[in-house]
C-alpha cells in the first residue's frame, strides 16, 4: 500500500509546486513586467481609482454615469447585474423614477433619455456612457461650472474613446477620467 501512496503524494506536492506556485509566479511576473498598469487594477494616477471601475458622482457639477446595480453603488466585490428582466415592474418602476429625475436635472433636454443613464450594466461597475449620454449632460455641468457648453463638448470629444481594434464595441466616455479633466487633475 506504501508503494501506491507515495508516488500519489510525490506527484501531488509537484503538481502543487507547479500549478500553485510556479505558474502563478510566472504570469505573475509577465503581468509585472509587460502589463504593470492593467496588472495592478488600471488604478489612475493621484489616487482617484480605477479606469475599470464606474464610481458615483452625484454633484451637477460633474457628469453621471450609469446607474449601479451593486450594494452599496459600485462596489467591485459585489458585482453583478439586477437580474430583473425587461418585464419585471420594480425595475420598470426604477427606470421611471430615473427618467424622471434626469428630465428634472435637465430641464433643457426635450428628447429622450439615452437609455445608459436610466439603466444598470450587466456587472453594476460599467464606467462609461456613451457619447449622448454625455452631451444630454452637457448644459447642466456647463451652466453648474460657468462655462461654454462648447468648452464642455471639446471635453467630451477629447475623452471620448473610439471602437477596439475600429470595429469592437462603441464609442464610449470614461466617466471618471472625463470628471478629473473637469477638474484640471
Amino acid at each position: 500500500m506504501i508503494s501506491h501512496i507515495r508516488p500519489a503524494l510525490t506527484l501531488f506536492a509537484l503538481l502543487t509546486l507547479l500549478t500553485g506556485v510556479a505558474y502563478p509566479a510566472l504570469v505573475t511576473g509577465i503581468g509585472q513586467a509587460l502589463f504593470r498598469d492593467r496588472a495592478n487594477g488600471s488604478l489612475l494616477k493621484g489616487n482617484h481609482g480605477s479606469e475599470l471601475i464606474g464610481q458615483p458622482f452625484d454633484d451637477d457639477r460633474y457628469f453621471w454615469g450609469r446607474p449601479s446595480a451593486t450594494t452599496p453603488a459600485y462596489n467591485g466585490t459585489a458585482s453583478s447585474g439586477s437580474n430583473q428582466g425587461p418585464t419585471n415592474p420594480e425595475l420598470l418602476k426604477d427606470i421611471g423614477d430615473r427618467v424622471e429625475a434626469m428630465r428634472k436635472a435637465h430641464p433643457d433636454q426635450t428628447g429622450p433619455v439615452p437609455v445608459d443613464l436610466v439603466t444598470a450594466s450587466a456587472s453594476g461597475l460599467d464606467p462609461h456612457i456613451s457619447p449622448a449620454a454625455a452631451e444630454y449632460q452637457v448644459m447642466r455641468v456647463a451652466t453648474k461650472r460657468g462655462k461654454s457648453a462648447d468648452e464642455i463638448r471639446r471635453l467630451v470629444a477629447d475623452h471620448t474613446e473610439s471602437r477596439t481594434f475600429g470595429v469592437l464595441g462603441e464609442p464610449r466616455v470614461n466617466v471618471l477620467k472625463l470628471n478629473l479633466a473637469l477638474d484640471g487633475k
